[in-house]
């Protein structure tokens, strides 16, 4: 049988019999991957400001968490302190953690977040906690022993700067190399010690809580909605007390705020959330774009790729992407819909004029790249 990421297993397997349910260890998932990533490039990374990076550190049970960018140079840390180098978002900036990333496109890109790596010296890690996701944990290089537990006790440290838990229970350990996968289901207390010096990488998707996802919604849905009529009282009476609020203005009220929305509104919000840039992410446009008709020339010579920060999704004839949305024609929809599945096309030869305009469009934002 053919191995995959998964081992053995195939993306249906797995889906039915681990996702959100039970661990699952794959022994040599992805032996390659050592070669991929080293510690000078994630030091490196952790200096930039358009890249999310976190240095965690234990020195006599005492956690601390400093936010990056940090200067360049080696992490000096005194005698006695555990540490470990977190950059997020690694795959918006390098095209080997993009194309990871994809090798885990069993799961919908609407559920797929982002890739990160973390640097540990022998000793190092951040504490047994639980996710409020999925995740998958591939070795890259050393070995970590993983303690791992489903307990019901997930009270937390009280002033600790990390989710860490009070009382772990771990169940059972193992210990990973180079190219070993570990997925746990959302809620799983783990603890991850490095027992050489190691880089782990950790793929995570999106879980938005019930409460996040309704503010995020409120908060879009006054630019969605063109609601009709003004407050009337063609009826008004004398009252005795005017400070007083009438009842019938009260009921008036609760009349007009009776909004509705439509699955129409909700997919279009969940797709203009889902592919909205995170806040430290921007875009460069082409410093000198190509002309529309040379743009075309070059498309169809070397094809086209998405940015490896831009989002994009799509429902029905509608296309999102980093936060816009778009109502596509139907001529155009097959070309723009591969666009957004493979991320790259190798030769551009659409035939329809609106997709190759909006592509352009694209282009001189930031949002797609020529291919090399």
């Amino acid at each position: 049988m053919n191995r995959t990421v998964l081992g053995t297993l195939t993306p249906a397997q797995f889906l039915r019999r681990h996702w959100q349910k039970k661990p699952l260890h794959v022994k040599g998932a992805l032996p390659e991957i050592r070669d991929r990533f080293c510690a000078a490039e994630l030091r490196a990374l952790a200096c930039r400001e358009d890249v999310e990076s976190r240095l965690v550190t234990c020195t006599r049970r005492r956690w601390d968490v400093v936010h990056g960018p940090f200067r360049p140079g080696p992490f000096k840390q005194p005698p006695g302190t555990q540490w470990s180098l977190l950059v997020q978002g690694v795959d918006l900036h390098d095209e080997k953690a993009r194309a990871l990333l994809e090798q885990f496109n069993f799961v919908p890109y609407a559920r797929l977040d982002d890739v990160m790596l973390s640097l540990a010296p022998p000793g190092g890690g951040v504490g047994p906690h639980f996710d409020s996701y999925d995740v998958f944990l591939l070795q890259v290089c050393g070995r970590r022993r993983w303690r791992i537990g489903a307990q019901r006790d997930l009270r937390l440290v009280d002033g600790a700067p990390l989710r860490i838990l009070r009382k772990f229970q771990p169940q059972y350990e193992l210990e990973a190399g180079p190219g070993d996968l570990l997925y746990l289901p959302p809620q799983y207390a783990h603890d991850g010690i490095a027992l050489t010096e190691c880089i782990t990488c950790s793929i995570g998707f999106r879980a938005p809580t019930r409460q996040e996802l309704a503010a995020a919604f409120l908060q879009w849905l006054p630019d969605a909605l063109h609601l009709e009529g003004r407050y009337r009282d063609p009826g008004l009476a004398p009252q005795a007390d005017p400070a007083a609020i009438g009842r019938a203005m009260v009921e008036q009220a609760e009349r007009m705020l009776s909004v509705r929305w439509g699955r129409r509104h909700v997919e279009t919000f969940l797709g203009e959330y889902l592919t909205e840039p995170k806040p430290q992410v921007w875009f460069t446009a082409p410093r000198r774009p190509f002309a529309f008709d040379a743009f075309v020339k070059q498309a169809r010579k070397r094809g086209i790729r998405l940015s490896l920060k831009t989002r994009m999704l799509y429902r029905g004839a509608r296309v999102f992407i980093n936060g816009e949305s778009i109502v596509m024609p139907v001529h155009a929809r097959n070309a723009i819909k591969a666009l957004a599945n493979e991320r790259g096309i190798s030769f551009w030869h659409s035939r329809s004029s609106w997709a190759t305009r909006t592509v352009y469009e694209w282009y001189r934002a930031g949002y797609v790249d020529l291919g090399s």
